[in-house]
């Protein structure tokens, strides 16, 4: 690679990185204040929040690569351009896709590593975010009791604690339970804490009562010091993790298991996103299309390039949203999937027919204006000496 290559590369690539991280800084923010049920309500540490939130990264990286590459292209681009180093370039003699190839391979390499997260990466990480989110869900001190509400987990069964603590400790636990007999019976106790006896999940008591109302009509009143109630009827071992098409590797998607009823029903929506798969890295070559299109898709300007930045990207978003539209309508039709390839390629194929239009100008514009002559000597009149 040439000096010019590499200088137009660096200056490319910083902004493609800084961007990047500024980006996925502000969608992880929001993705954060969404997942702060986990704490709140679910009840669980900052760390299975951290890790859930990580863990979310790569298909959200992914998604805001094209935008990064796009915004970061158009601030480095136009600053080359007018400071006319652009021009230089091609008043030097390079070609126009010697001018545009060290962005088009910044281009290609990120769509590569989008490549590989998407095929690789996201299925990893969104496999164990979901087998997370399946142990906060089976979280039965989590589930079973809210702080200061009446809750039925199951019909016939009311708990209520005034308060938990931020080990998990219950404090002044009521339970109302009623059986199948028409029975009823009422725990109290000072505190209680979920826990595990003989490998079944059991809510320790300590310091209550119990009462027990027979269906003769018989109460029984007792004390205790230490309880234990069985909680193995409310975890619901039978439950398995259920991996959703965003969850699953390629070769899952496009040779799902058709004798399972959930994968044959949603047979195209499988099929849908292994193509967005491998489709959605081709978005970072167009954007970078774009943005080259709209530095170089006209004359030079000193007063700068608003309205062909506006154009373009307005242009940009709308090639993105109909990327999103089709792999929607893919779910339905099989077919539609080759529109998946055809939306990117077609931006890319339009940019650059745009650029490659356009006639080269290598001239620099260094003139400066001329100074003014000095006026001519006033004539003398006739026979006076100079």
């Amino acid at each position: 690679m040439r000096l010019i290559d590499r200088y137009l590369l660096r200056q490319l690539l910083g902004p493609v990185a800084l961007a990047t991280l500024a980006l996925t800084a502000v969608a992880l923010l929001s993705q954060s204040l969404a997942g702060l049920d986990l704490i709140v309500n679910q009840r669980q540490s900052a760390l299975v929040f951290l890790k859930v939130t990580l863990l979310y990264m790569p298909q959200l990286i992914n998604l805001i690569l094209p935008v990064a590459v796009f915004v970061a292209a158009l601030v480095g681009l136009n600053r080359l351009h007018t400071e006319q180093e652009i021009v230089v370039c091609f008043a030097s003699g390079m070609s126009r896709w010697r001018v545009i190839s060290p962005a088009m391979r910044l281009a290609a390499t990120v769509a590569f590593l989008a490549l590989l997260m998407n095929l690789f990466v996201q299925p990893t990480t969104y496999k164990a975010m979901r087998q997370e989110m399946f142990s906060v869900k089976a979280d039965l001190a989590a589930t079973l009791v809210r702080e200061g509400e009446f809750t039925e987990p199951t019909p016939g069964l009311t708990v209520y604690a005034q308060g938990v603590d931020g080990r998990g400790n219950l404090h002044n636990l009521f339970i109302h339970q009623i059986k199948p007999d028409g029975s009823t019976t009422t725990y109290t106790a000072e505190n209680g804490h979920v826990g595990q006896a003989n490998g079944r999940p059991v809510l320790v008591m300590l310091n209550g009562s119990n009462q027990e109302f027979s269906s003769q009509g018989v109460l029984n009143y007792i004390t205790f010091d230490y309880y234990t109630f069985d909680l193995a009827p409310l975890a619901n071992t039978d439950e398995l993790v259920h991996y959703k098409p965003s969850d699953r590797y390629l070769h899952e998607l496009f040779f799902p298991d058709l004798q399972q009823d959930w994968e044959r029903r949603n047979r195209l929506e499988l099929l849908a996103e292994g193509h967005a798969r491998l489709a959605s890295p081709l978005y970072n070559i167009a954007a970078m299309a774009l943005a080259l299109c709209a530095i170089l898709g006209g004359g030079f300007s000193r007063l700068g390039y608003g309205r062909r930045i506006a154009a373009l990207s307005a242009i940009a978003a709308v090639v993105r949203l109909v990327g999103f539209q089709v792999q929607s309508a893919c779910e339905e039709e099989a077919w539609l999937n080759v529109l998946q390839y055809v939306v990117p390629l077609a931006a890319t194929w339009g940019a650059l027919a745009a650029i490659f239009r356009q006639r080269v100008s290598r001239h620099i514009d260094i003139s400066r204006p001329r100074p003014a002559a000095p006026p001519p000597p006033p004539s003398l009149p006739l026979g006076a000496r100079a």
